[in-house]
């Protein structure tokens, strides 16, 4: 599998060509990634986000700190939101670091991460410990396994590019929020897709928009900040190293020169329930 593979998977995406091909795939590429790394450096798949120069930075504990970059995606998904006592659902939690952030720092009732990926939801209970407060488990985000109105707010950061229907999701968001919940999204889009995700959005009748955000430069921050040490950690599996360079967002592949260039935009949108 080299680079070359995963720019024809991203071309593919940018087209909406063989939606449920991409979705199988990518399902298999979690899995394996899930097998290769078992340890904490990959706790959080998703480029992260740093916001500009003197911005007052969030408070971390010392042994989350250098996870600031990756955490910063999910802090900028609840800023001002009230978690405290609510049933927060992550959809798309991948290693399950963004869910143990908002159990541990946002005091909810329930922090429940799903994933579509099995051996990733393994990874995620293994790398963050479950409790009475955060759990992970299986999940279709085109067919969530809860019954309407069960959370007040829904997270899905950069995962939604995997689904095959994302009207089918966002429908599916809408039905297991409480009236009034809250829908806090975030993930990249080709400029030439944005049109269709807007579509997607606004045929979802159950959700209404509440405010949206372009993250691209802080998303470039956080990928030049942690450059170096994504760098030296996947090339030490030298088979794969240019595919899982491409996938990182490393300086010099498609996705890094995509942001710089524009030609891929980072978004952020809150939506909230319609009663």
């Amino acid at each position: 599998m080299t680079s070359r593979a995963f720019n024809l998977v991203l071309e593919a995406a940018d087209k909406g060509l063989f939606p449920r091909a991409r979705k199988w795939g990518w399902r298999r590429l979690y899995n394996l990634m899930s097998r290769f790394w078992s340890d904490k450096d990959w706790r959080f798949m998703n480029y992260g986000y740093l916001p500009p120069a003197g911005s007052n930075p969030f408070p971390l504990d010392t042994e989350d700190e250098p996870e600031r970059a990756f955490i910063g995606l999910y802090q900028q998904a609840v800023d001002g939101l009230d978690l405290v006592g609510k049933r927060v659902l992550e959809v798309g939690c991948g290693r399950g670091g963004g869910t143990a952030y908002i159990a541990k720092y946002h005091q909810p009732k329930a922090a429940i991460g799903i994933d579509y990926s099995n051996v990733t939801v393994k990874r995620a209970q293994d790398l963050n410990g479950e409790s009475d407060v955060l759990s992970f488990r299986w999940g279709d985000a085109e067919d969530l396994p809860f019954s309407d109105g069960s959370f007040d707010v829904v997270i899905n950061i950069e995962s939604s590019h995997c689904y095959a229907n994302m009207s089918g999701f966002l429908s599916e968001v809408a039905r297991v929020l409480k009236p009034g919940g809250v829908f806090s999204w975030a993930d990249m889009r080709g400029s030439n897709m944005v049109e269709g995700t807007n579509q997607c959005f606004e045929s979802c009748s159950g959700l209404e928009l509440q405010g949206e955000t372009l993250l691209s430069s802080g998303v470039i921050r956080a990928l030049d900040q942690m450059n170096d040490k994504k760098t030296t950690r996947i090339k030490q599996v030298p088979i794969l190293s240019k595919f899982f360079l491409e996938f990182a967002g490393t300086k010099g592949s498609s996705i890094y020169k995509w942001l710089k260039s524009g030609d891929v935009v980072y978004l952020s949108r809150r939506y909230s329930k319609i009663n």
